[in-house]
């Protein structure tokens, strides 16, 4: 029940909900190691549907996407190899939900002003891509939930328009982060389909 409120609530934003996942999955008692896997897959399935909302209302720019999701492909990826210890793990779930937190409640405390948007030059692009990829990897996040903030307050895009790129970056990152996980002998348990439903 939870997993469908926080889905349909991020897939209205453009997000796939894996910090939400996250959150959900530490206060029922998930082993940190099960907790990635499971919120990028749901991820993937969320992220379509948002994405293909979001684009079929003509809010989804090649332009704006592409640099970004270049470079976060490769390091979503790598970062779903690196194997953290349990505690290790823990600790930067618990820093990506304390900073998710802190960025919802500064938006929602100081909205950004509207401006006319100019996208970022490609240096930038492709580094904020990297970085936030390979967190996305590392942390079982599709990263979108760093992007859209990134976006909004460099003025790179309008709220519809950041979150059609967003979905989109959600769901290459938690593709790529989980082939990185499957490389490493991962296979998808039996109550992820019915989460997944």
């Amino acid at each position: 029940v939870l997993f469908l409120i926080v889905g349909a609530l991020y897939a209205s934003v453009g997000h796939a909900g894996a910090s939400g996942y996250l959150a959900v999955m530490a206060l029922v008692g998930v082993e940190a190691a099960v907790m990635r896997p499971t919120a990028l897959s749901i991820n993937v399935l969320v992220a379509v549907i948002a994405f293909t909302q979001f684009a079929r209302a003509g809010h989804f720019s090649w332009g704006l996407f592409w640099p970004f999701a270049i470079a976060s492909i490769p390091a979503a990826s790598l970062g779903g190899l690196v194997q953290l210890p349990q505690q290790a793990l823990k600790a930067d779930i618990g820093i990506v939900l304390v900073l998710t937190a802190a960025r919802m409640a500064f938006v929602a405390w100081r909205p950004s002003k509207a401006r006319d948007p100019r996208p970022p030059s490609m240096p930038v692009a492709l580094a904020v891509g990297s970085g936030l990829g390979f967190l996305a990897g590392l942390t079982g996040t599709g990263g979108g939930i760093f992007l859209s903030p990134v976006i909004l307050l460099m003025g790179w895009a309008d709220p519809k328009r950041t979150a059609a790129t967003s979905s989109l970056f959600i769901l290459v990152n938690s593709i790529a982060g989980l082939g990185g996980l499957a490389s490493r002998g991962w296979t998808p348990p039996a109550s992820l389909w019915l989460l997944a439903a």
